[in-house]
């Protein structure tokens, strides 16, 4: 979009405008200003305000009028009825870039969101990158732009912050100043009415002030282009991102089991990990992982050395990477053979390597030197507990030493209160994470080492599907003739056929004796089921009945036809579909899409019957689905050892859930008029697959 071109006049301007620019203390126009002010900005500032004269010490311009022409940022902290006026103002002043503080606008609902509507219009019209409004400003620490109201100042860091509540910035900001941690960036986007996460994502990756970027979300706006520039973004540099509606509260009433289990949030958590976005949990272990990704190098691999005082604490440690993707690294044989120079004879050699309670600083600093160097190990982690003999500050600076001749990741868990304080200081002045705890710090290792191997994973293919995407259109738009809503079994046999979807031999069949005929055609027990385009849930009418014989398919039939127009005589019975009967010993799983407001089809995996009903145990995946990630969605599920085979029984054919996984992707994302659809049950053994019964809902 043309403002994209202009987001760079919001964190490097020239000249800023305060539009409602105040000299009364305690109003948004007076600290703006002075913010600017305390930033020590290098440009010029220009307050104005009608009543004119100075603004601490600045001249005041008198309208917007007669600023001069393209300027680089104007930031507005008008009343809302009068910030249209001022918008139109502004781009005939040709400004590139706009910061709207003022509130009012679509957070109101009924007026003020067309208000917002018509500001939005006027910035998009115009190529301002406008961000806001409703905001708290905007800080760039690297130009020495403070152009918000908010109280204090960051200092200089490699962290880039954006998010979608103003308050919970100020909060972020307040508790950054007293963890001296630093950014480079710091937006606050309000209501996101031109400028969005997107737009800030694809601003940052190439921004070298930036090394991490951290976002809080409430919502996405534009869901292809975040996963596109997300996707971009976490190859160059981390993307940690926390988002608030984890609940299933907002999600939308639905009619398929896939819809009823897609909420919102699995949406999003299918979106961060299509993309290599990294999602916390809460916003303790946001800026654990901020301070870890900014300060330390990616360890190369999964291998944690733990070096400790105590056996305790790094029992506990250890305990925590076992239970992660990481490994206790294996200490090579010289690697032992110098600590056994030095360390006590009681002192273990094994990893966690327990250099004992009464361990001096310099036994710290020369077993780190020696650990730190073997292959094996890609990450550090040095554990202290405070015991009477322990030298806290000469050890922190032992390992402050130690990180500065390694390109290998070091953390530290300084355990305890009071004493340990003065060397938990020295670690964090260093950039070195230090935490009272070892568990958070495991957690940051290995959401590191995660995010190294999604960086060198090759972007994955999506493979070509055969299908005949005609002969489903024509059985959709046939629904659509007939004003139907939903396209049910015996209808969607051929869309299933099309696209090569592996289903048990059925026939249609619109009398008992072709029930009969139908039946011994296809030899061996079968299943009778209704079809009607108004009966979905088929059981709801006792509509189905399962080992059905030739001699029996009859009145089969009859008594199904019969129960159904009873129960639901303003059905249209087309008759009664008859179905091979798949082998026995299957296993029975269940795979659906929910077409997501934002982020496209939402596929579903799991095993069938309790294990979807009652032990919630599925995979969501966005299509669409390259191979590898429809093995990955299948091999997630904690029941997936069911599948594979265990205690002699025989695994099923994953291959065969794989390529039906792939083929519903292609159809979910051929025709963005089925909204949502269930194959319930797949039925699956060593063999093949069979979808065994599906429903598509049309949107």
């Amino acid at each position: 979009m043309p403002f994209q071109k202009n987001i760079p006049a919001l964190f490097s301007p020239k000249t800023v405008a305060v539009i409602g620019a105040s000299s009364s203390p305690g109003k948004i126009g007076y600290a703006v200003v002075a913010n600017m002010q305390e930033a020590k900005f290098a440009g010029t500032i220009l307050p104005v305000n009608p009543s004119g004269g100075t603004i601490l010490g600045l001249p005041v311009t008198k309208s917007i009028g007669e600023l001069p022409e393209g300027l680089d940022l104007a930031v507005i902290t008008l009343p809302v009825a009068a910030v249209i006026p001022a918008m139109e103002a502004l781009a005939a002043r040709k400004i590139r870039a706009a910061i709207v503080i003022t509130a009012g606008f679509k957070e109101m609902g009924g007026e003020g969101a067309e208000l917002e509507r018509r500001l939005a219009e006027i910035a998009t019209q115009n190529h301002i990158a406008m961000v806001g409004p409703n905001c708290l400003g905007l800080i760039s620490t690297k130009g020495r732009v403070n152009a918000s109201f908010a109280a204090g100042y960051p200092k200089e860091g490699k962290i880039a912050f954006f998010s979608q509540s103003g308050a919970l910035c100020t909060a972020i900001l307040d508790w950054a100043l007293g963890e001296n941690l630093g950014f480079s960036r710091f937006v606050s986007l309000g209501n996101k009415a031109v400028i969005n996460e997107a737009d800030i994502l694809d601003y940052l990756r190439t921004d070298a002030a930036t090394k991490v970027i951290l976002g809080y979300i409430e919502n996405v706006e534009d869901g292809e282009r975040f996963l596109a520039n997300a996707a971009r973004v976490t190859r160059e540099k981390p993307v940690i991102l926390i988002k608030s509606g984890t609940t299933a509260a907002g999600a939308k009433a639905t009619s398929s089991h896939t819809g009823a289990i897609a909420g919102n949030d699995a949406a999003y958590d299918a979106a961060f990990r299509k993309t290599g976005v990294i999602r916390a949990t809460d916003m303790v272990s946001l800026f654990d992982l901020a301070q870890a990704f900014s300060s330390q190098p990616l360890p190369k691999g999964p291998g944690l050395a733990i070096v400790t005082n105590s056996g305790g604490p790094g029992a506990m440690a250890a305990d925590a990477a076992e239970n992660s993707s990481l490994k206790l690294a294996h200490l090579g044989d010289a690697t032992v053979a110098k600590l056994k120079e030095f360390l006590p004879p009681y002192a273990s050699l094994a990893n966690p390597i327990d250099i004992v309670g009464d361990a001096p600083a310099e036994r710290y600093r020369k077993t780190l030197e020696i650990v730190v160097t073997d292959p094996a190990v890609h990450a550090l982690m040095v554990l202290l507990s405070p015991t009477s003999s322990a030298e806290i500050a000469e050890t922190a600076q032992a390992i402050i030493d130690v990180a500065k001749i390694t390109d290998k990741p070091i953390f530290a868990s300084f355990m305890g209160g009071t004493r340990i304080r003065t060397g938990e200081r020295m670690l964090h002045t260093a950039g070195i994470p230090c935490s009272t705890y070892p568990e958070p710090l495991i957690a940051c290792i290995e959401t590191m080492h995660l995010y190294r191997l999604w960086r060198e994973t090759p972007q994955r293919e999506i493979p070509e599907i055969r299908r005949d995407k005609d002969a489903a259109a024509k059985v959709i738009a046939a629904a659509r003739a007939r004003k139907a809503t939903e396209v049910v079994e015996f209808q969607a046999q051929e869309i299933l056929s099309a696209y090569g979807l592996p289903v048990p031999r059925a026939v249609l069949a619109q009398t008992a004796r072709d029930a009969a005929k139908a039946a011994r055609a296809i030899g061996g027990p079968v299943a009778v089921k209704i079809a009607s385009p108004q009966i979905s849930h088929k059981s709801d009418v006792g509509g189905v009945l399962v080992n059905v014989t030739g001699e029996t398919a009859d009145a089969a039939f009859t008594e199904i036809t019969t129960r159904a127009k009873k129960l639901r005589p303003e059905a249209e019975i087309a008759g009664c579909l008859v179905q091979e009967m798949v082998p026995k010993g299957c296993k029975e799983l269940i795979v659906g899409f929910k077409r997501d407001d934002r982020f496209g089809p939402l596929l579903m995996f799991g095993l069938g019957g309790i294990y979807v009903e009652v032990l919630k145990d599925i995979a969501f995946r966005l299509a669409p689905l390259s191979r590898e990630e429809a093995a990955e969605m299948i091999r997630s599920i904690k029941t997936y050892p069911l599948l594979a085979g265990t205690r002699g029984e025989a695994g099923v054919n994953l291959t065969a859930i794989e390529d039906l996984l792939l083929a519903m992707s292609a159809l979910a994302t051929d025709f963005p008029e089925i909204a949502e659809a269930e194959f319930n049950p797949v039925l699956v053994n060593a063999d093949r697959a069979w979808v065994a019964d599906v429903r598509l809902v049309l949107a």
